[in-house]
């Protein structure tokens, strides 16, 4: 992480319904070195503020009178100026369908309520790392000559894995939507390295890197799994279809760095 841009810079805005709320999340980030915290209410005032605010970080709470955070997202990743802020998302939310749901979308962090102080170092030490990106540095490979493929339906997930792989100093990145979509583009682009989410339509991750093995007869690339829920039997599926390493979304920088070096380094 870099060592000239700390928590101390970074502007936050905290979009919570309950004042009470709103004091004790701020107070949290203020023993985490954040001072530059602006509030929001509801939906539609946190929309009026990000007109003219231009903040490093939005978190938000996932149940508000006018609607759920989705409606956030969408609104931020409508607005050029607020596509690339990082979102994390605080909530006493359980259900893991409903979690499910934003760990797709593609957010830099999930934080329970009550959270406790190392995952929200950790929420911030990863929205640092994106404004502010540390290379990946390999024995056996230059990282800029790497090139990506990214799988996922999602379109928002996949500009957040993109801006993560960036983030690393990887830019030769090419995307797909679907599995069926990536087999193409394997076809006629090699690829260094293959990114690709697990829960998708008609061929999920394993269905995909089993055809990418075995069809495509591609053994030498790397695949790196994303998945934001895997039973014991999706992962003993995983390990079989010939992937090289999981990982929960959502991850940060610095899970990547150390996952491709591990995979990266070996070959």
């Amino acid at each position: 992480m870099s060592a000239q841009f700390n928590a101390s810079q970074l502007s936050i805005l905290l979009i919570e319904p309950s004042e009470v709320q709103r004091k004790v999340i701020t107070r949290h980030l203020a023993d985490a070195g954040v001072r530059q915290v602006d509030g929001a209410a509801t939906i539609a005032e946190a929309q009026e503020k990000l007109g003219y605010l231009n903040p490093d970080l939005v978190a938000s709470a996932m149940y508000f009178e006018d609607g759920d955070a989705d409606k956030i997202l969408d609104f931020m990743f409508s607005q050029p100026h607020l596509r690339d802020t990082p979102f994390m998302l605080v909530s006493s939310e359980t259900k893991r369908n409903y979690i499910e749901q934003f760990k797709q979308l593609g957010v830099v962090a999930i934080l329970p309520k009550p959270f406790t102080f190392p995952h929200l170092k950790r929420a911030l030490n990863a929205t640092i790392d994106l404004i502010e990106p540390q290379a990946l540095k390999l024995s056996n490979f230059e990282t800029e000559d790497l090139s990506v493929l990214i799988v996922d339906d999602s379109v928002t997930s996949r500009h957040y894995l993109g801006r993560v792989v960036r983030s690393i100093g990887i830019e030769n990145i090419v995307e797909a939507e679907s599995g069926a979509q990536a087999i193409e583009v394997l076809r006629d682009y090699p690829v260094d390295l293959i990114v690709t989410d697990y829960h998708m339509p008609e061929m999920n991750g394993d269905e995909f890197a089993k055809t990418v093995r075995n069809e495509l007869n591609q053994q030498h690339v790397p695949i790196l799994m994303v998945s934001a829920r895997a039973d014991e039997l999706q992962l003993e599926q995983i390990e079989q279809s010939g992937v090289n390493a999981l990982t929960d979304k959502p991850f940060e920088p610095e899970t990547l760095r150390t996952l491709l070096a591990s995979i990266l380094d070996e070959l």
